[in-house]
């Protein structure tokens, strides 16, 4: 946790860049009736009835001192997905020394995984210009990138969504809009206040 947290109040330095990623998925669902419109008087109304489509699983990756992201829509969550992913996120950084990443510990999300997917060299060619900074087990909300997929989900995911050509254009123009902003997360926990708050989870001096 405190090593996540030093990395958070270091400064911008565009050879060491701090990305945080996590993934989430999204059921695709169609509204078996429909929706009757709003009227005068009368709030619009959904059939709860729906057929399900499948998942898709989102990917992002955002870069929290930058105001930027990178959302990617894939119809699986396999090592695969994440090596590839995580290769576009190094080809993002192409004068990066080092591109410090923050994730959570879900079995795909390996330096390992690299390797099954790629070549030898092209994997531990990515591998260094990765820092792998991992969140506590249960610790995940350590990982900016979950704020952002909440943002995501809340802003334009909290509706049916029957296909995943549909998803995928709403997460785009999410994006594009988020990213003109320059929107940043304002993040405040510091590891004066994990001494703190967390005090419970520290182990006990015995002197």
């Amino acid at each position: 946790m405190e090593r996540v947290l030093d990395v958070y109040k270091q400064p911008y330095d565009q050879h060491f860049p701090v990305v945080c990623m996590d993934e989430s998925p999204k059921q695709m669902v169609e509204v078996r009736n429909g929706s009757v419109a709003m009227k005068p008087g009368k709030e619009k109304r959904q059939d709860c009835d729906y057929i399900r489509h499948g998942m898709v699983n989102i990917f992002m990756a955002g870069e929290p001192l930058k105001g930027k992201r990178y959302v990617e829509v894939h119809e699986t969550k396999t090592k695969r997905d994440w090596a590839l992913f995580v290769e576009k996120i190094v080809d993002h950084y192409p004068k990066a020394t080092k591109i410090r990443l923050v994730l959570d510990n879900l079995r795909t999300h390996a330096p390992a995984a690299l390797y099954e997917i790629f070549a030898p060299e092209k994997a531990k060619a990515l591998w260094d210009r990765l820092e792998f900074i991992y969140t506590p087990v249960h610790g995940s909300w350590l990982n900016m990138a979950e704020i952002e997929l909440q943002v995501l989900h809340g802003q334009c995911l909290n509706r049916p969504l029957d296909s995943i050509e549909k998803v995928k254009a709403e997460v785009t123009a999410w994006q594009q809009d988020r990213n003109n902003k320059n929107s940043k997360i304002n993040w405040q926990f510091t590891t004066k206040d994990a001494r703190i708050k967390l005090k419970r989870l520290y182990p006990t001096l015995h002197t």
